[in-house]
């Protein structure tokens, strides 16, 4: 995958496909992966990194159904070369679903406001750093 490196985290709680669909949409919110960027067959990066090829294939199976990918039997598994589909109101929803917790969780661990969205903002801004490393 270009010079992306995958790092799954085999005693993570998070499942594999979900480590690897999250580091996907990393490279590609970071440019490390462009739109219509070739990404390794199936059985090719599940050898690569050391996984089943079920789980690969469930990685890019959620990846397709979210819009970052298409799947074409000759070409396989590229980035949507129109890029992304943006954030409408179902989108926005979900991200609120899945923010408030981790909110709720920081506050209650006595993370200040100021210093939550620093991190927020931190995390941001270093999706742009990494692309801009990269050629």
């Amino acid at each position: 995958m270009t010079d992306m490196l995958i790092q799954l985290d085999m005693e993570s709680k998070e499942p594999l496909y979900t480590q690897l669909r999250n580091q996907i949409v990393e490279g590609i919110a970071s440019y490390q992966l462009k739109p219509g960027d070739a990404l390794p067959s199936v059985r090719t990066l599940a050898q690569d990194i050391g996984i089943n090829l079920h789980t690969v294939n469930k990685a890019y199976k959620q990846l397709e159904q979210e819009g970052f990918l298409i799947i074409q039997r000759q070409k396989g598994a590229l980035i949507h070369p129109g890029g992304v589909p943006k954030a409408d109101d179902r989108y926005l929803h979900e991200l609120t679903n899945v923010l408030k917790p981790i909110i709720a969780e920081a506050k209650c661990r006595g993370i200040a406001y100021e210093q939550f969205t620093t991190i927020c903002q931190e995390i941001y801004l270093s999706l742009h750093k990494k692309g801009d490393n990269t050629s």
